[in-house]
């Protein structure tokens, strides 16, 4: 498979917020690559997108990333993913960025668990093969999940904040944490108003959830769909300590601006995929007639206008839509907003509006985060001057 650094997933970067990173990127593969930071609001050059921001690197090539992580409009506390461009039937790698708070919250562990799904042949090696059903359908599933824990020891009694990423190109996670009580307090690195329960979790590809809470027992993760209790990864017992008797609190919301009056509204319509008619795109799939991304952009704005997008997933499929450079709130059916996210996953059949402030200048790619739909077709882009 491929790597950052010699392993898959690449080792954890941890910066505080309005840090500058500065990574440099030397190619070794045999293929040009690029590198995408997810999540993070960050200069448009630096966002890794080719054709819209940048050329890629090419073989025995390097290239200096340098971005302050978070500006000072929008003090993202992000787990971000930065992943090679996609190219069919190599796998992807990541290597999550850490974004830590200035004052980060009183635990006693900060664990990283990522979402691993990849498909091996009968030999155990990796899957090359893609077939094209891969691509029409629900996307390139594999045959071995697993998660990897920055940490695989935990006390009994340990407050534990727990940061779940889901990378993989293709697979919905549906899960349930075993031997934690505690709450969800923060999705696609946007800290939550109110404190969300711990229950079933569903993380389409590119989403992150994070949970503060407190070690019962073993903590298990388990796949709840399709195999109903499948283990996923776990966290295990050793030692004990008192649980602390303070309450879990909300963490501080981040600084993002206001929507003011909407200036503007677009539809984006899901198309194609099997079973589904035609359209006017030349990809398995498209957005509103067109696959890949069109000469003009969704959504053509001046720097902090507030946009509305209305998606309509008229397939047969869910799609999870990443929105690059931004967050967005998506909104419930009488219009309300509600979770700020930057991806959502949109069932087969709904309709989800999102608002928007587009106050990062630059192209941006709007897409669908199942590569697989995104390699064929599902693929948009917005311009803010």
């Amino acid at each position: 498979m491929l790597g950052f650094n010699g392993t898959c997933p690449g080792p954890e970067i941890r910066q505080r917020q309005n840090d500058i990173l500065r990574a440099r990127v030397e190619n070794g593969l045999e293929d040009g690559t690029l590198v995408h930071w997810h999540g993070i609001r960050l200069p448009n050059a630096m966002d890794g997108v080719n054709v819209l921001t940048q050329d890629v690197i090419i073989p025995n090539e390097g290239y200096e990333y340098r971005f302050p992580v978070s500006g000072s409009r929008c003090r993202n506390l992000l787990v971000s993913l930065p992943l090679p461009f996609l190219r069919t039937g190599r796998p992807r790698t990541v290597r999550p960025l850490i974004v830590e708070e200035p004052a980060p919250p009183d635990v006693d562990q900060d664990i990283t668990a990522i979402l691993f799904d990849i498909r091996l042949d009968d030999t155990g090696q990796f899957d090359m093969e893609f077939d094209r059903a891969d691509f029409i359908t629900a996307g390139r599933l594999g045959n071995l999940m697993t998660t990897f824990l920055s940490s695989e020891q935990a006390r009994l009694g340990d407050h534990i904040r727990l940061r779940l990423i889901n990378p993989t190109p293709d697979r919905i996670f549906e899960i349930r944490i075993d031997g934690l009580t505690g709450f969800c307090v923060a999705y696609d690195g946007m800290p939550l108003p109110e404190l969300v329960s711990l229950g079933n979790l569903k993380l389409a590809p590119a989403q992150r959830i994070d949970i503060i809470a407190d070690v019962t027992g073993d903590v298990i993760l388990r796949e709840t769909v399709p195999s109903g209790g499948e283990e996923l990864g776990g966290i295990m017992l050793n030692g004990q300590r008192q649980i602390r008797s303070a309450p879990i609190a909300p963490l501080p919301a981040n600084l993002v601006p206001a929507p003011g009056e909407i200036t503007q509204t677009a539809d984006l319509f899901m198309q194609g995929g099997a079973g589904d008619g035609a359209h006017g795109g030349f990809g398995g799939w498209a957005f509103n007639d067109v696959s890949g991304l069109p000469n003009k952009p969704l959504i053509s704005a001046r720097r902090d206008e507030a946009v509305q997008v209305r998606m309509v997933n008229d397939t047969a499929f869910p799609h999870g839509i990443h929105l690059h450079g931004h967050h967005f709130w998506e909104t419930d059916q009488n219009g309300a907003r509600t979770h700020l996210r930057d991806t959502t996953l949109v069932a087969p059949g709904e309709t989800m509006t999102i608002v928007c402030v587009l106050d990062n200048p630059g192209a941006w790619m709007l897409h669908c985060h199942m590569l697989s739909h995104q390699a064929d077709g599902m693929a948009t882009w917005m311009q803010v001057s």
